[in-house]
C-alpha cells in the first residue's frame, strides 16, 4: 500500500507532523512518501500522489488549513481513487469544510495511532477485493484521540534537508542550522482564543524522553546546532521538560535551543529558569497577546500586564531573552491602546525582541473557538466564513482597521527589503502616531523612541511565530 503524507506549512520547521507518523506507518509495511510543500514543489510529488492509496494532509495551524483547499483539488484530479485524510490540530476544528473537500477521515489530538489504524483498515479492505476508497463509511466520523501513546522516534529520512528550513540568525548575520522537535502536545490551560483548547480540553500528552532525545540526536547528526521545541507550553510538565534539557546538555554541551512558555508558567516556575539558561536556552517565546487588562480577561490568559513586565525583568536578569507574541488588533483595540502597546515595547526595551509581524496580527476566531462562549463575542461576529475559516468581525472604529492594514503593509515591505526590526518599528510608530494624532489630537513623546538603545545580542528565528 502506498501512503503520501503532505505538509503545506509549518512555520518554516521540518515537520514533526510528517516524521512522526512516517515512523509509525513504516511498521505496517506500506510505502510512505513525505512531501513538504513549504519547501518542495507540487511537481515533485505528482508520481507519488498518482500511485497513492492514501493521501493524508497535516493541518497543525490555520494557515495550512487555508492553503489546503486548492491543493486537494489538484490531488483529486491526479488520483480520484485515493482515500483522503486530514489530521492535526485544525482538522477536527474544520470538519465540515474538510468533508466538503472530499475528506473521508478526520483525525485530531494524538493522531499517530489513528493513522496506523486507518492504514491497517484500508489494507485489510483492499485484501478483501475492494478498492481502499470504499472504506469511507467506517471512517466518516472525526476522531479526536487523547490516548497516551508510546511514541516512536520520528523518521526524518524522507524529508528535505535542514538547511531548507528556518534558521537561527544572529545580529552579525551568521546563522545556525536549526532542528525542530516536540516534547509534549496539548495544554492544561484553557485560554479562550487558543485552538489547542477545543481539541485537548485542558489536557496535555508527553512525548517520552528517550524519543525526544533520539530525535534531537539524529538532527544533530544531520548538522543541527540549535533546536526549537514546538510544545504549546514547555512547562506544562516542568519536571519532564527539565529532565530533557538536562540530558540534552550533558550529551551536547554546545547545542542551543528555544522553548515556548506562557507568562503564568514562567512566574510559577521562576526557580527553573536559570536551569534553562545553563543548559543552552537562548530565548523563550511567550504568547503575551495583549497588554490591555480587559482584553487579557476576555482571552482568559491568567496573567496581567504587570506579570508580563515582571517576566521581562526576570528573564533578562538571568541572561534569557523573551520573544513575546501578540494579537495586536482585536475588536477591543483602540487607537490609544495600540499607542500604549507600542510605548510599552519601547519602555521595556523590546524592539529587537519582537518579530515585526506581531505588531500587525489580527484576532482570528475560528470554528469551535472558546471565545464564542462569550455573548460579547457572539454579538460582534458575522456568519462563519468558510473560505477564510473564521467568524469575521469589523472594528467599530474604521480607523483601527485601516491602521491594521497599513501596519501589515509596512511590515511586509520592511521584511521584503530586509530592514532591521528597529527600522520597521520606526515605520509602525510613525503610522500609529499619525493616525492617533489625527483622530484624537494627542501628541506622542517622539523622543522616547529616539532614546531607545539597540540591543545587539538578540538572536531570532528567520521564520517568525504566527498561526
Amino acid at each position: 500500500m502506498n501512503v503520501v503524507l503532505i505538509s503545506v506549512y509549518e512555520l518554516g520547521r521540518q515537520p514533526f507532523s510528517l516524521a512522526s507518523p512516517a515512523a509509525w506507518l513504516a511498521q505496517t509495511g506500506c510505502n510512505v512518501a513525505c512531501v513538504d510543500l513549504a519547501v518542495e514543489s507540487f511537481g515533485q510529488c505528482i508520481d507519488a500522489i498518482a500511485s497513492a492509496d492514501l493521501v493524508a494532509f497535516s493541518l497543525p495551524m490555520h494557515t495550512a488549513t487555508k492553503l489546503v483547499g486548492g491543493l486537494v483539488r489538484r490531488v483529486r484530479d491526479i488520483n480520484p481513487a485515493a482515500h483522503l485524510c486530514f489530521y492535526g490540530l485544525y482538522a477536527p476544528l474544520n470538519e465540515h469544510y474538510l468533508r466538503s473537500l472530499g475528506g473521508e477521515t478526520i483525525l485530531g489530538g494524538e493522531f499517530e495511532e489513528g493513522l496506523m489504524a486507518l492504514v491497517q483498515g484500508l489494507m485489510a479492505t483492499s485484501k478483501n477485493g475492494k478498492p481502499p476508497h470504499n472504506n469511507r463509511e467506517q471512517n466518516s466520523k472525526p476522531l479526536v484521540s487523547l490516548r497516551r501513546q508510546k511514541f516512536l522516534v520520528p523518521d526524518r529520512s524522507g524529508l528535505p534537508p535542514l538547511y531548507k528550513y528556518a534558521q537561527l540568525q544572529f545580529p552579525s548575520g551568521s546563522t545556525k542550522l536549526t532542528g525542530y522537535t516536540e516534547a509534549s502536545r496539548g495544554c492544561k490551560h484553557s485560554c479562550r482564543h487558543c485552538p489547542v483548547v477545543p481539541v485537548y480540553k485542558g489536557s496535555f500528552r508527553i512525548v517520552q524522553r528517550d524519543v525526544v532525545l533520539a530525535d534531537i540526536r539524529q538532527q544533530v547528526a544531520l548538522g543541527a546546532h540549535h533546536i526549537t521545541f514546538g510544545d504549546p507550553d514547555f512547562f506544562n510538565g516542568p519536571r519532564h521538560a527539565i529532565g530533557i534539557v538536562d540530558a540534552l546538555h550533558k550529551e551536547f554541551p554546545n547545542l542551543t535551543y528555544d522553548v515556548t512558555i506562557k507568562i503564568e508558567h514562567l512566574l510559577q516556575n521562576r526557580h527553573l529558569l536559570r536551569a534553562l539558561r545553563e543548559t543552552g536556552c537562548l530565548f523563550v517565546t511567550s504568547a503575551v497577546e495583549s497588554v490591555d487588562e480587559h482584553v487579557l480577561t476576555i482571552y482568559g490568559k491568567n496573567h496581567t500586564r504587570q506579570d508580563f513586565v515582571e517576566c521581562v525583568e526576570i528573564l533578562r536578569s538571568i541572561g534569557l531573552q523573551i520573544n513575546p507574541t501578540f494579537i495586536a488588533f482585536s475588536p477591543w483595540t483602540t487607537l490609544l491602546s495600540y499607542a500604549d502597546f507600542l510605548h510599552l515595547i519601547v519602555k521595556l526595551d523590546l524592539i529587537d525582541n519582537v518579530a515585526p509581524v506581531q505588531y500587525a496580527l489580527r484576532l482570528l476566531i475560528p470554528a469551535s473557538s472558546k471565545l464564542l462562549d462569550l455573548e460579547e463575542v457572539r454579538s460582534l461576529v458575522g456568519e462563519y466564513d468558510q473560505q477564510n475559516l473564521v467568524y469575521p468581525w469589523v472594528h467599530p472604529e474604521p480607523l483601527v482597521d485601516e491602521l491594521q492594514s497599513n501596519v501589515m503593509a509596512a511590515v511586509q515591505k520592511g521584511v521584503s527589503w530586509r530592514e532591521s526590526r528597529r527600522r520597521i518599528f520606526q515605520r509602525i510608530w510613525e503610522l500609529a502616531q499619525q493616525t492617533c494624532c489625527e483622530s484624537t489630537g494627542q501628541q506622542w513623546r517622539s523622543s522616547l523612541l529616539d532614546q531607545a538603545p539597540p540591543r545587539a545580542s538578540i538572536p531570532f528565528l528567520t521564520e517568525p511565530w504566527y498561526c
